[in-house]
């Protein structure tokens, strides 16, 4: 389909997979992808083409499909729905049996009071429901969704920025032991923004003076916004539903094993 347009596949996913989710007045590239990320410059040149080839456009800060786009997303979602119904990763009456379930989560979720930032992307993404696979898919990615609306609303609430809540966050995870493996791992951000992070971080007593690691007062902020996470995303789950979660835990596990890629 890219060559068919006449764009790359950089350009393709900015379309189909961020600017064709928002609603009709569109989104800041903050909200259409990342809120962790201070630095977007990887998607001006894919932006540019996009808008080039009549698929998006933007105004006032805000990107919005056109009419154009929107086409090729439908047909991007209908050859996708034709390409899962041919997969049968576990036995159809199964794969039938964890999407009602799942599907049942999510609608449980779009009912309650729970944040909905990324929740509405659900409805734009949805496809042909009837096959099997398409309904897990649907409702996994609807999960997803709630699951980040969940998530940002527990570390704003805990007086976080993005950008310097994932910098805790890869502290608290212990994924680099000085500033400069830390910048690494976070490209999304400049390095002057994680040195930013980790100082704020550190006069705010969550990050200790002498080394790369989360103080005490740190590591339970950061639990807490996870056990926050979980209260507002589980809390609306039918309990029938959440009483047979060891048996969805297997066959989600099936259906991961099925489509994990071959070496």
């Amino acid at each position: 389909m890219s060559d068919e347009l006449g764009i790359d596949g950089p350009t393709l996913r900015f379309v189909v997979n961020g600017v064709a989710l928002q609603p009709e007045e569109g989104g800041r590239l903050v909200d259409i992808f990342n809120p962790y990320a201070t630095v977007f410059d990887q998607w001006h040149a894919p932006a540019a083409a996009a808008r080039g080839a009549d698929l998006v456009d933007e105004v006032g800060g805000k990107w919005h499909a056109t009419g154009k786009g929107r086409e090729v997303f439908a047909r991007v979602r209908r050859e996708a729905d034709a390409y899962l119904a041919t997969l049968a990763p576990i036995p159809t009456a199964e794969l039938a049996r964890l999407a009602g379930l799942l599907g049942r989560a999510l609608a449980a979720l779009e009912a309650s009071d729970v944040p909905k930032d990324h929740i509405s992307r659900s409805a734009r993404f949805r496809g042909d429901g009837t096959i099997a696979m398409v309904a897990l898919e649907n409702a996994l990615f609807g999960l997803w969704q709630a699951r980040d609306d969940c998530h940002m609303s527990s570390w704003r609430a805990a007086g976080f920025e993005g950008p310097t809540f994932d910098v805790l966050t890869r502290i608290w995870r212990r994924e680099a032991s000085d500033e400069a493996a830390l910048s690494a791992k976070l490209t999304q951000q400049r390095p002057e923004d994680v040195r930013a992070g980790v100082t704020r971080l550190r006069r705010d007593g969550l990050v200790r003076s002498e080394s790369l690691a989360a103080t005490e007062r740190g590591a339970a902020a950061r639990q807490a916004v996870e056990d926050e996470t979980d209260r507002k995303f589980f809390s609306p789950w039918p309990s029938d539903v959440g009483a047979q979660a060891a048996w969805i835990t297997a066959r989600l596990a099936a259906v991961n094993a099925f489509l994990a890629p071959t070496a």
